[in-house]
């Protein structure tokens, strides 16, 4: 039942003590915040000094009164990509992201593209140690059409904060079918989002909810479009995901929050019902900054440092310089492909698939494991000159090894011409494009039995960086 309604029955009551009980209901107003982050990719540790998810925690109680003993005044929602980031989440498939968010109150994340990276085992896994939601009401297995609850997932949940009965929905991404590996997600749809909240906004608020929110991992060119579609269904706020941005601002009767990412700055909005049946929403954006940091989710991410640093402490290298996310970091790593495989003629990965910067001074195997996160392959397919260029032009921002553009067509380095239109030429992949991801649909159909090697994609960069035998004294110069 809505809050006009539950408002509107009370003015029609004669008993005097169920008037007196409305009367003290309508002259109490009602206030609760919302703290929303997204695209956290497993960045507990923070990017920089002093922006970790142990200060933003201390952030929040020092700027918004949030403590998990009065959290009932609080919603923490997440519009999804929790899990692949830095070591200390990947490494052990985001466990330690889900202890993070159970511990700093969350009620409920998004379902994001990323959440598929270590398969649906895992997602299993992961929503089950989970004491909040994953939520994604467009996300439906292909057989059935249901929503894969077997799993973890869930369409919403409905949870009470200042006495406010709340709906919480999530939507995924339809770009999730090839922005994650597409082989893991086959048995999944992605449906449309407008068709989505048609279905679900009844169906929840036949349970009783007041407020009806959307968090999402979509971004805000999809979002506000979609916002406006439905703004007849009062949903009074929307979620964004998967661009990173940062944002909080109001779109006719709703509001649109972006977290940003990386828990670097967070989004807020706090509603207030007052007596007059009016929903009041103050919102605003923050930075990370500033603050100390929570002693209770800093014992948390020390615990997961110390179990990492073990196995991923070992030094690869040393570097005199940082070598940003790029096209000089994603040449480097596409390179090391064809130093471990002579035999190949061309190497190709999706600059997509390069996710950190590789740091100055000793470079350790987590530091590589940040930079080439997934669990993907390399595959090797033969292939023809043509479908090859064919290929590289189709996909998304390719860099290649073995080739260069040179006047705008692609040369062989080895023999400064052009590939041969009908000659097969062996090229190395990762198993992400060779499942179709980031538009790579043509390798697949053009070798549909290609070899994969079982190489975790990483492995040549870090086996090439450990073969330079780079010393503190005599660090490797990778960029001018």
């Amino acid at each position: 039942m809505g809050l006009r309604k539950i408002l509107g029955l009370c003015a029609g009551i004669m008993l005097t003590a169920a008037l007196s009980a409305c009367q003290v209901a309508e002259q109490s107003e009602r206030s609760f915040t919302v703290l929303y982050t997204n695209d956290e990719h497993g960045w507990m540790e923070g990017m920089g000094e002093s922006n970790s998810a142990a200060n933003l925690m201390q952030l929040w109680k020092d700027a918004e009164g949030y403590s998990i003993a009065n959290a009932e005044d609080f919603l923490l929602l997440s519009g999804g990509d929790n899990w692949t980031g830095p070591a200390i989440s990947t490494w052990n498939q985001g466990k330690s992201m889900v202890e993070l968010m159970n511990s700093m109150g969350y009620a409920a994340s998004a379902i994001g593209n990323h959440e598929f990276d270590f398969g649906l085992d895992t997602i299993r896994e992961r929503s089950a140690e989970a004491d909040y939601a994953y939520v994604s009401a467009n996300t439906a297995w292909r057989d059935s059409g249901l929503v894969p609850k077997d799993i973890g997932i869930v369409e919403y949940r409905i949870v009470e904060a200042a006495g406010v009965r709340v709906g919480v929905i999530g939507l995924t991404t339809t770009e999730t079918s090839t922005t994650t590996n597409p082989a893991t997600v086959a048995p999944l749809r992605f449906n449309n989002y407008e068709a989505t909240l048609r279905r679900i906004v009844p169906e929840i608020e036949a349970q009783g909810v007041e407020l009806t929110f959307v968090i999402s991992h979509v971004c805000l060119d999809e979002l506000e479009p979609l916002a406006l579609a439905v703004a007849d269904l009062d949903i009074s706020l929307f979620g964004a995901g998967h661009c990173n941005e940062l944002i909080a601002k109001r779109l006719d009767s709703t509001v649109i929050l972006g977290g940003g990412f990386h828990f670097g700055s967070y989004a807020r909005a706090t509603f207030s019902i007052g007596t007059d049946d009016e929903v009041r929403v103050d919102f605003a954006t923050a930075e990370n900054a500033g603050a100390q940091a929570d002693p209770e989710i800093r014992a948390i991410i020390e615990k997961w440092q110390s179990r990492s640093e073990a196995s991923l402490s070992e030094v690869l290298a040393y570097v005199d310089k940082t070598v940003p996310r790029g096209t000089v970091l994603d040449q480097l790593v596409v390179d090391s492909w064809l130093w471990a495989d002579p035999a190949a003629d061309v190497a190709v990965t999706n600059a997509g698939g390069i996710r950190a910067p590789l740091p100055s001074g000793a470079v350790t195997l987590g530091d590589t494991v940040a930079i080439l996160p997934f669990d993907n392959t390399i595959v090797a397919v033969e292939i023809s000159g043509a479908d090859l260029i064919a290929a590289l032009n189709e996909g998304s921002r390719p860099r290649v090894a073995g080739m260069a553009k040179v006047d705008d067509k692609w040369m062989l380095s080895a023999t400064g011409e052009a590939p041969q239109a009908d000659e097969l030429y062996r090229v190395l992949i990762n198993s992400f494009m060779y499942a179709g991801g980031d538009g790579y649909e043509r390798f697949a159909s053009a070798d549909p039995n290609a070899y994969d090697t079982g190489t975790q994609y990483g492995l040549p960069f870090r086996d090439w960086l450990r073969s330079l035998a780079s010393t503190q004294a005599r660090p490797l110069q990778l960029i001018d």
